[in-house]
């Protein structure tokens, strides 16, 4: 089977199709390129589009050709080495390339470019992702529609009418009214042809005053009828939306340097990203902590430069705090995200362990943590494997040692897993 991709500019999305089917070939070059965009990427410029480069041969594509066909003879002026029936041989060929040394080789690298936008970055960036054991569905009070089909109605706006059931209902009312007078005509019709034209008989007079009258009948029913008019109808049905809260708890305190506060924050990015992305009725909480934790909104905590010493448990407890006052169980999934290099003050990670597994993870769908750091594991990572036993389906923790973990990690955490 052969494609032609049209690569023209894509105006008024006339090759919308064709671009699509396009990344969709190239699929292995583009996430690719966009894996490497991302970990190279600062915090403000992750989610803008990218250029990418794909290996000139392996945009392989069917060109249409022209043959010559059929034999031919033909003669070349200014042949002075070769007769009749030699053979020439093939010249080489002049590989291309990049760079300015010469090659040895007839083979070369140049390479297609091409832009993808926005969106399609993000699409390739949080394909095959999504948030575990989204399952809850709240009904009460939602506000969320779906229009579907409910049959047809007598009675709708003009931009609804349903040309095919209207003709249909116009036709069968024809039948109805006058199909036995159609019958009759077409029967008197076949009878005065059998008369000669000059017969004026009584009979052929009654013939002739009996058609006019049907015609007249026939002619009388509009071809369309107001009571025709047949209308789309369309009716709005609650839609159960899977609500969800997403707790991004992120460690300041003074262990935190700039670099790995960096690499956290690029974390959380991503998972903003990825929830405004694909989910349409998310939450996010932001909390920070140090010795003490406080919610805080967006630019609060991505930007803020508060420090301090370190109490992971102020984080937990807020956490616990929120999610009884705001976001009941029964109605909304709750997930966890953290973010720590590890640090903690010597007896709390214990009081991590004993929150998490009373409190908190009885009541969240999945939590997810990432420790930032190049050292050896501590307390609190000790602490928090003997939450992932007790709950390998709900808890996750993965380590983040340089800036080109951080996606893999992500993708790990969120992947879609196989029911």
């Amino acid at each position: 089977m052969s494609y032609v991709i049209d690569r023209r500019l894509n105006q008024k999305h006339k090759s919308t199709v064709n671009r699509q089917r396009f990344l969709e070939r190239y699929r292995k070059h583009v996430k690719k390129a966009v894996e490497e965009a991302v970990n190279k990427r600062s915090i403000t410029d992750v989610d803008k589009g990218e250029k990418i480069s794909i290996p000139k041969g392996d945009v392989s594509e069917p060109v249409f050709g022209q043959g010559a066909g059929g034999e031919r003879e033909q003669v070349h002026p200014g042949n002075k080495e070769f007769a009749a029936g030699d053979k020439i041989d093939r010249p080489p060929s002049s590989g291309g390339g990049k760079g300015s040394k010469a090659s040895n080789t007839g083979e070369g690298d140049d390479e297609f470019q091409f832009q993808i936008s926005h969106d399609e970055f993000l699409n390739v960036m949080f394909d095959g992702l999504e948030l575990p054991n989204l399952v809850k569905q709240h009904l009460a009070g939602t506000d969320v529609f779906k229009t579907v089909r409910a049959g047809f109605s007598q009675e709708g706006n003009p931009n609804q009418i349903n040309i095919v059931r209207s003709l249909r209902s116009a036709h069968a009312r024809r039948i109805a009214l006058v199909g036995k007078d159609r019958r009759r005509i077409r029967e008197i019709n076949a009878e005065l042809d059998a008369i000669d034209e000059d017969d004026d008989s009584e009979t052929v007079v009654a013939l002739r005053k009996e058609l006019k009258k049907s015609q007249a009948k026939v002619n009388s029913v509009p071809w369309l009828d107001t009571f025709d008019l047949k209308y789309n109808l369309h009716v709005k049905h609650p839609v159960p939306k899977s609500k969800a809260v997403m707790f991004c708890l992120m460690d300041v305190s003074g262990s935190m340097n700039q670099a790995t506060k960096d690499m956290a924050k690029r974390f959380f990015i991503l998972l903003y990203l990825f929830l405004q992305r694909n989910y349409d009725q998310t939450d996010v909480v932001f909390i920070r902590h140090h010795t003490s934790a406080k919610e805080v909104d967006e630019q609060e905590f991505f930007y803020s430069r508060e420090t301090g010493g370190t109490i992971v448990s102020s984080a937990l407890y807020m956490m616990r705090d929120i999610i009884e006052d705001r976001y009941p169980t029964d109605q909304w999934n709750v997930y966890g995200a953290q973010a720590s290099d590890g640090d903690n003050w010597n007896d709390d990670s214990g009081t991590c362990y004993q929150v998490l597994c009373e409190s908190i993870m009885p009541m969240v769908q999945h939590y997810s943590y990432v420790e930032i750091t190049p050292r050896d594991h501590q307390a609190l990572w000790g602490a928090y494997e003997q939450v992932r036993e007790q709950f390998p389906s709900h808890f996750a923790m993965q380590q983040i040692v340089e800036a080109s973990d951080i996606y893999p990690v992500f993708r790990e955490l969120f992947s879609r897993k196989e029911a």
